[in-house]
Order: structure tokens, then sequence, then C-alpha cells
């Protein structure tokens, strides 16, 4: 652990220095006063808002160890969530079901199962989000609205289908892979209204978080509009693959501009493409850490409560 932060210090220092370099600091941060106060403390706000979601749909998936210990449960999911971004190469994931067995004494297996599910449902509810830019750009917004919606609502329809489909999955996969299969069949929520809620927070979730990037993007000077609905997607996309730097440092911006130039955004500048991509990217690690502030101020209040 020393040594991973170690790697993780050293990564920051020199991407700092290299955002020097490349932009000037100054220049960083005179993005942030031409948008405005107002603006950046909606955007932090409702990021942090997010956590409060994700916060909810894990109390729904662990209704009976959690019950009463909301202030336990955001504080856990705020420091999977710092540590997701601030560890390299996903190690940050391992910490969930840790996390849970040590708070809650939900066991490993069942804690990681759950983790594996809700992380499919994240990926799809994410490029729907991001689908709704291609939506807005589309040259027939309603037939491309319609198919959007099927896509948006298709695990609903798959889900009195699961057991046939992972009967087939297992048979089809390569044997090393059995054990995700494994894994996603233990962590689907029993029945479908407990399903139906963990996919509607999904939803939730990821649609603020994606519309309230889009915005942000477009505020830095981003465009046209599914261009920075393509950014947010390719930022988060490169949170949640393998390769992932400390912090998300490089990783993060890099995924917002190849997202944004995928969706139309070629014809940006790549000074005020990589400026908006940093920016942004601060934004996501600030709001990381007012959310961890927060679940530990709540943690703090609660321990001074006369029993």
């Amino acid at each position: 652990m020393n040594r991973i932060t170690l790697l993780t210090v050293a990564v920051v220092v020199l991407y700092a220095l290299f955002i020097e370099w490349m932009f000037g600091w100054a220049a960083i941060l005179a993005g942030w006063k031409a948008v405005g106060l107002p603006a950046v403390m909606a955007a932090l706000a409702l990021l942090v808002a997010t956590y409060a979601v994700r916060t909810h749909r894990m109390r729904d998936y662990f209704p009976r160890e959690t019950a009463g210990r909301g202030v336990r449960l955001f504080r856990v999911v705020q420091v999977h969530n710092l540590l997701n971004i601030m560890l390299p190469f996903r190690a940050g994931e391992t910490s969930f079901p840790v996390l849970m067995r040590a708070e809650f004494g939900i066991p490993l297996a069942r804690g990681a199962a759950a983790l594996v599910v809700l992380r499919l449902l994240d990926l799809h509810a994410l490029a729907a989000a991001a689908g709704l830019g291609l939506v807005l750009a589309a040259p027939d917004p309603s037939a491309a609205g319609a198919l959007w919606l099927a896509f948006l609502v298709l695990p609903l329809l798959l889900f009195p289908l699961r057991r046939p489909l992972l009967s087939k999955a297992r048979r089809l996969l390569p044997q090393r892979l059995s054990g995700m299969v494994a894994h996603v069949e233990a962590g689907i929520p029993p029945d479908l209204g407990a399903f139906l809620r963990a996919w509607a927070l999904t939803v939730v979730n990821w649609g603020v978080k994606v519309l309230v990037l889009a915005w942000v993007l477009g505020l830095m000077g981003v465009a046209p509009v599914a261009a920075t609905f393509g950014g947010a997607l390719g930022g988060e996309l490169s949170s949640v693959l393998p390769v992932h730097a400390p912090a998300g440092v490089g990783t993060y911006p890099a995924g917002i501009a190849a997202g944004a130039a995928a969706f139309g955004g070629a014809s940006i500048s790549l000074d005020t493409l990589g400026r908006a991509s940093v920016n942004t990217h601060l934004l996501m690690v600030v709001s990381a850490l007012a959310g961890t502030g927060l679940a530990l101020l709540l943690s703090a209040f609660e321990g001074r409560r006369p029993d």
C-alpha cells in the first residue's frame, strides 16, 4: 500500500507539472472564473447529490444489514468512491466488499456479487445517459428517441429471461469466465421490484452526473451538444476501464477529449478541449473529496449524539 501511495503522489505531482507546462495553472483556473461561482457550486452540489443516490441504492440492496445506519453507509460509499478514483488499475474496487464486511458483516462473496451487477447496471445507464447527446443531434430525433428508450429499458425486459440467458452464457463463455457469470447470478436482486428500484436509482445517478458534466463542458467551450455528452461518456468510461491512472490523471481528461471528438467535437481547438477536459477532471476529484469530507463530518456529528 505504501508503494501505491508513493506512486499516486508521484504521478499527481508529475501531472501538475505537465499541466503547468502545457497550459499554465493560471489559465486553467481562469476557466472557472469565467464560468462563475454560482455555476461551479451548483455543479459541485449536484455531483455530491449523486453520492446520496448511490447510498440509497446500496441501502435498498442490503436493507436488513444497513437499516438505521445511513450515515455509516454513506461513509462507506464515499471511501470506496475516493479509493476508486485515487488508486490505479481499479484497485479501489476491492475495497467495497471489504468495507461492507467490516461495517455491516456482509460476506465478501455477497458484496462482490452485488458490486458486479451494480457495475453492469452502471455501464448500461452511463451509455444510455450519454446517448441523449446523440438523440439531440440526430436528423430524426423521434426515431432516435424511440431507439434510445428501448435501450434504456432493456435491463427490465431481460430480467424475466435472466435464468436461461445466464445458463446459455455459462455454456458459451470460456471456463475462466464462469466465475463472473456466477457472480452476476448471485448478485441479481431476487424479484422484479428490487431490480426495478436498483435500475431506476442507477439511471437517476448517471443521468444527473452525465448532464452535469456535459453542462460543464459546454460552459468550458465544448460544442456541439453531442460532443459534451460524448466527453462525459469518455471520461467516465476511462474511470471504469482496467487501465486507470492514479487519481485519473491523464486518462480521465484523455477520455473526455476522445469522447468529445468522437461525438462531433473534432473541430474544437486542442487548447479549448484540453483545458475543458482538465477542468472537468478537477471538478470530479473535488466532488469526491467534498463528498468524503461531508461523510466524515456527518459521522463525527453522529458520534457525538447522546444515546
